[in-house]
């Protein structure tokens, strides 16, 4: 069986997308241009379309994907926020992890439903994990299509990550509303924990960034900039202050009490610049909701 080409398309001039294909795809109604935005056939230098009104600049490469397109990732844990030849960025909920923490576990992780999503456009495809976020961690992640795109940004994640901004609802109200915590960590592989120095005792510096941005009767939304990225970072640095992320069984008071039942951190901007393009990508995932309840007035 011959197996199909993609059709590919260069763009002369500016434009956008649906006029573009309306005159480039032989008198084919909108409604069937619509219908491929609509189940993902469409790609713009690489990266999946589905908006009609997207621009086009001379030099662009249009693609109309040949049977494989079509295929959606939905998972009610699991949303796509950006893909192109060379990598996958998703938002995720709470509750679910990463990668699977021992060999040989069928737990349900993002590495797992983002490795059967790719294998359904083609059995030959892979994922690779770049980084993680805990269980009970919300929000960005970003993962490579290849082995040497992901040892590339293990590799370099310092020097292409140009901001990391997490939110957190934390214990409490802070006297000093603005600042930098800075120490260095130590952890405990018997039992998992990261210790926290304010004095250099041969540990991995740590430094982050906060501000507090709402207030409520006795807890704090906070925004957190990371400038390195040590494993429970957030979590240890806001206990060291006093101000326990709410939800925190581990770093927290020992309690199981969180109003909303989860860990009340989130991963909100990614920015990083792309490893094959070398342009400054961004991406932005809204603050959950139950944070904002927390500290209504």
């Amino acid at each position: 069986m011959t197996q199909k080409r993609d059709t590919v398309l260069r763009v002369e001039g500016e434009t956008t997308l649906l006029p573009f294909l309306m005159v480039k795809m032989g008198g084919m109604s909108r409604t069937g241009i619509k219908s491929l935005l609509g189940h993902r056939q469409v790609s713009v230098n690489g990266t999946v379309q589905t908006r009609h009104d997207t621009p086009l600049k001379n030099g662009d490469r249009v693609s109309i994907l040949a049977g494989r397109g079509n295929i959606e990732l939905r998972h009610p844990k699991l949303k796509l926020i950006y893909e192109d030849e060379h990598l996958i960025v998703v938002d995720k909920k709470p509750g679910l992890l990463t990668v699977a923490t021992h060999p040989g576990s069928t737990e349900m992780t993002v590495f797992s439903i983002l490795k059967a999503y790719v294998r359904k456009q083609n059995p030959r495809n892979g994922i690779y994990t770049v980084h993680r976020l805990d269980r009970e961690t919300s929000g960005l992640l970003v993962f490579a299509k290849s082995v040497e795109l992901q040892h590339y940004m293990r590799q370099y994640w310092r020097e292409l990550v140009t901001k990391r901004t997490y939110v957190a609802v934390a214990e409490g109200i802070f006297d000093t509303k603005e600042g930098q915590i800075r120490s260095w960590f130590t952890e405990d592989k018997r039992n998992a924990m990261v210790y926290s120095s304010p004095v250099d005792d041969g540990g991995d510096l740590a430094i982050t960034n906060y501000k507090v941005i709402r207030e409520g009767a006795d807890c704090s939304l906070v925004e957190l900039n990371l400038e390195t990225g040590r494993t429970n970072q957030i979590r240890v640095h806001l206990a060291s202050k006093g101000h326990p992320v709410i939800g925190d069984r581990k770093y927290g008071h020992g309690n199981d009490d969180s109003p909303i039942d989860r860990l009340c951190l989130h991963a909100k901007i990614l920015e990083f610049i792309h490893p094959v393009t070398e342009k400054t990508v961004r991406f932005d995932s809204a603050v959950p909701r139950e944070f904002l309840r927390l500290v209504e007035d």
